[in-house]
């Protein structure tokens, strides 16, 4: 690899490095840049692509096409000239952590379990990894103990090119067949793996693996973790909230998840003395309403659209009419209407509701025995279209 002077391979660590242009043309995304050498890492192996500066040209991007690395900058450069140029350091050590942080939870899956890494990818935010086998939660809170531990144990992480012969001896992860020049990572007693990634030099610097959720994933689990800045970040957020949930239920820290418990269970007792109340309300207001007719129509105040379909649906259940409308104010945006359900004993209502909201400036729908939606218009104008259409 070093037909391509990569530096971020020679000199994981450099931030900054000078560079002769030795190519500049226009591309889709401003213009395609090649440099006589570069410490821009190109998206590649899982690991994002570097983004920074070359000269007064920022860098957005950077890949590998065939056998150059293309640095996407926002302007055209001099071929020939010397440019001084610099990655986004902060963006490529949260790769190396995340990176590193990786290989450690792959190698020790794959030694406890036997299990590949059959997919990884790295977003802005977060990692996540797949494996082709099924992990309980209680083992993932072992694995994360056990990650942490070879973090802390600051092992050194050995990169080396084998020979062919070297390569056939060893025991090594990778994802597909290689040849050519292969890149082993090593961290000693976890993980050997074959990657063209960018990684810390000792796993100390990686600081703290977390792992955030882990989902079943085609047949085995998908695990989403974060790594040592990002962690940190992910923990201070948390904590804040934390912090506000205690706040706002005066509770003491670690005693927020209780608080919220009775919060919910008293919501919960309030609901359905609300859903009872309501029940009554409605026995007793059917019985105030007229029975028998081909239409009832009927405005209530402060109805949810989930109690003008319970009421609604009682009325024609109960035989007070063929064809029930029940009514509630509602606003949107300023603008006032009325949210309404339909219910017919008979299956008459899907094309009428069309007409109904062309003339009264409604929106919604269903099937053919019940539809609901807003009718933006006045009552008056709305007693007269129903009325029109269901008498």
């Amino acid at each position: 690899m070093d037909e391509m002077n990569e530096l971020y391979y020679r000199l994981p660590y450099v931030k900054e490095f000078d560079a002769v242009v030795t190519g500049c043309v226009p591309g889709k995304s401003g213009f395609e840049v090649t440099l006589s050498q570069t410490a821009f890492y190109p998206e590649g192996g899982g690991q994002l692509a570097d983004s920074g500066f070359i000269g007064e040209a920022s860098v957005g991007d950077t890949r590998r096409r065939g056998g150059d690395i293309i640095h996407y900058a926002d302007r055209a450069l001099q071929v020939g000239s010397t440019q001084h140029c610099g990655i986004d350091w902060q963006k490529r050590f949260d790769h190396m952590q995340a990176h590193s942080g990786e290989h450690i939870v792959s190698g020790l899956i794959h030694r406890r379990f036997g299990y590949d890494n059959v997919g990884f990818h790295m977003a802005a935010d977060k990692v996540t990894v797949d494996f082709n086998g099924l992990i309980s939660e209680e083992q993932l809170a072992e694995l994360e103990r056990e990650a942490n531990a070879r973090v802390y144990d600051n092992l050194p992480v050995r990169v080396a090119f084998p020979s062919p012969e070297e390569l056939a001896a060893l025991d090594y992860r990778s994802k597909k067949e290689l040849s050519g020049a292969v890149r082993i990572v090593e961290f000693p007693g976890v993980d050997r793996c074959a990657c063209c990634g960018t990684h810390v030099e000792r796993s100390g610097e990686i600081g703290l693996i977390k792992f955030v959720s882990m989902a079943h994933y085609k047949g085995g689990v998908r695990i989403e973790m974060l790594c040592g800045r990002l962690a940190m970040q992910d923990y201070a957020r948390k904590n804040e909230q934390e912090r506000e949930i205690g706040r706002i239920f005066s509770a003491k820290p670690y005693e927020t998840v209780e608080a919220v418990r009775q919060y919910v269970a008293a919501a919960e007792a309030a609901e359905a003395r609300a859903s009872e109340l309501a029940r009554r309300y409605f026995e007793l207001r059917a019985a105030q309403l007229p029975a028998g007719g081909g239409l009832l129509i009927d405005f209530e105040e402060g109805f949810k659209p989930v109690e003008l379909r319970r009421f609604c649906d009682a009325l024609v259940a109960g035989g007070k009419a063929k064809t029930a409308a029940v009514l509630s104010p509602a606003e949107n945006n300023g603008k006032k209407g009325w949210n309404y359900v339909i219910c017919a004993g008979a299956p008459v209502l899907r094309e009428a509701v069309k007409t109904l909201n062309k003339e009264l400036n409604g929106r919604g729908g269903g099937d053919p025995t019940l539809v609901q939606g807003t009718f933006f218009a006045g009552r008056a104008e709305i007693e007269r279209a129903l009325e029109a259409t269901f008498r």
